[in-house]
C-alpha cells in the first residue's frame, strides 16, 4: 500500500456557516435549505495533526493534496488531479524597490492547470462528486472556473454542462469545447447563468457545483493559505491582498488559517485581508463600507476582469466578517488602474495577471498613500490567473 493511500481525511461533518447546525457529509449536499446558506466542512483537526506536521510535508507530492487529512475526499482513489497547487510564491524584488518595499510577495495562481486558481476548487469539489456518485454536473461561471470543472470532469469521465455569459473571454469558451463540455452562452450576467444552470440541475437531474453553493470548492481554495504559511516558513504575512468576485478565495484562506492554529502550526496572529473589487462591480466593498453583513445585488456589473464581474456573492457574509475580523479593509480599483498594474506586474516580475492579480497591486498602490500599508511589511498579492486566457480583451486595453 502506498504512503499516499495510508493517510486520509479526517472529515467528521458539515456546519452551516450562518447557523453552526451541523449536517452530514456522507451524501452530496448543497445549501441548508433552511436558510440558503453554504455550508462549511469541519474535521477532526487533534486526529489530523498526528500525521499532517511540518515536518510530514517534506517528503509529500508538490500539489494541494499533500494536506490531505484536512481535505474532504475519504477514499484517494477518487481523488481527480492534474497536478494543481503549491505555486510559487515569488519574492518580488524588483517591483518592491520600485515600491519602496522590502518584503513584497506574488502569489502566482497563474501557473496552475487550466491557467488559474479555480483548478483547486474545481479538482476538490469534482473529485467529491466523483466520490459520491455525482457523475453529470453542471455549473455557471464568468470563464476560468467553467474550464477547470470541464477538465477534471474529463479526466474522470464525467458528463459537464456549463452556462456562461456571452461576453466570457473567448480562451474559455473554447478551452469547454475542447474538453467535451457541453457549453450554453447565456445573455446576461453570471447570476443569469446561475439561474439558468440550477433550472438545467433540477430538470435533468445534473449536479450544481456553484461557487460555495456546494462545500468542496472552498476546500480547494483554502490550500491557497496553507501554501503560503508553509512557504513562508510557517509564518503569517501582515497582508493579504485578494481579488474578488464570489470571495472563495478568501474565505478559505480564513477557514485554513483557523484550522492551522488547531493544528499547531501557528499561533493566534492573521494576515490582515484586503478586499479588493473592480469599480464597475463593488458589491462586497459597498456592503463593507456601509457596515452591513450582507451584499445587495449589483446593478448593471462592467469590467473587462471577467472572474470580478459577480454582482451577487452567496458567501458575502463570510468574506465582509473575515476582512473585519481580521483588521483588514475592502477597496475597489479601476479597469484602467488594473491594466496598467498587468504592465507593471510583467515588466517589473515576469508574471503575467490576469486583470484580477493586476487589480491588487493597484489596491496596494492605494494602500501605500493612505498609510493603510506600511512599506516595511510582508505583503502578499494572490494573482489569481494567467493573462493568457484574457488575450482578447486585454489586447485593446493594452494598445495591440
Amino acid at each position: 500500500m502506498s504512503a499516499r493511500s495510508q493517510i486520509r481525511s479526517h472529515i467528521t461533518h458539515l456546519e452551516c456557516s450562518l447557523s453552526g447546525e451541523p449536517c452530514g457529509h456522507e451524501v452530496p449536499t448543497r445549501l441548508n435549505p433552511k436558510n440558503g446558506k453554504p455550508y462549511l466542512a469541519r474535521y477532526d483537526l487533534a486526529k489530523a495533526a498526528e500525521t499532517l506536521t511540518k515536518d510530514s510535508l517534506a517528503e509529500r507530492e508538490s500539489n494541494m493534496w499533500r494536506y490531505r487529512e484536512v481535505m474532504p475526499v475519504i477514499d484517494p482513489s477518487y481523488i481527480v488531479t492534474l497536478g494543481e497547487g503549491f505555486t510559487p510564491l515569488q519574492h518580488a524584488e524588483r517591483l518592491g524597490k520600485h515600491l519602496g518595499m522590502k518584503s513584497l510577495l506574488i502569489k502566482d495562481e497563474g501557473v496552475n492547470p487550466t491557467g488559474s486558481f479555480k483548478a483547486r476548487g474545481l479538482s476538490a469539489a469534482v473529485s467529491k462528486a466523483y466520490e459520491l456518485g455525482e457523475m453529470k454536473l453542471t455549473m455557471p461561471s464568468a470563464g476560468n472556473a467553467a474550464g477547470a470543472m470541464a477538465a477534471y470532469a474529463a479526466q474522470a469521465g464525467m458528463e459537464a454542462h456549463v452556462y456562461m455569459p456571452k461576453d466570457a473571454p473567448m480562451a474559455n469558451q473554447l478551452e469547454c469545447v475542447a474538453y467535451g463540455a457541453e457549453l450554453n452562452l447565456v445573455d446576461g450576467f453570471i447570476t443569469d447563468a446561475g439561474r439558468i444552470s440550477g433550472e438545467a440541475a433540477e430538470k435533468h437531474g445534473l449536479f450544481d457545483v456553484s461557487t460555495l453553493k456546494e462545500p468542496y470548492r472552498v476546500e480547494g481554495k483554502k490550500t491557497m493559505g496553507y501554501e503560503i504559511v508553509e512557504q513562508l516558513g510557517f509564518e503569517v504575512p501582515d497582508v493579504v491582498i485578494y481579488p474578488t468576485g464570489g470571495g472563495t478565495g478568501i474565505v478559505g484562506i480564513w477557514k485554513a488559517l483557523d484550522e492551522m492554529e488547531q493544528l499547531g502550526w501557528i499561533g493566534s496572529e492573521r494576515p490582515r485581508m484586503i478586499c479588493v473589487q473592480a469599480e464597475g462591480c463593488s458589491p462586497l466593498v459597498d456592503a463593507y463600507k456601509k457596515g452591513e453583513e450582507f451584499a445587495e445585488p449589483f446593478p448593471n456589473p462592467k469590467t473587462l476582469a471577467a472572474g470580478m464581474r459577480v454582482p451577487a456573492a452567496v458567501g458575502d457574509f463570510l468574506v465582509i466578517r473575515a476582512v473585519r475580523e481580521s483588521g483588514g479593509t475592502a477597496l475597489t480599483v479601476t479597469d484602467d488602474q488594473m491594466v496598467e498594474s498587468v504592465r507593471n506586474m510583467s515588466a517589473f516580475e515576469g508574471i503575467f495577471p490576469a486583470p484580477e492579480g493586476g487589480a491588487t497591486l493597484s489596491a496596494l498602490e492605494l494602500l501605500l498613500e493612505s498609510g493603510e500599508v506600511n512599506r516595511d511589511e510582508r505583503v502578499v498579492l494572490l494573482n489569481t490567473g494567467s493573462a493568457l486566457k484574457y488575450l482578447d480583451v486585454l489586447g485593446p486595453a493594452l494598445g495591440f
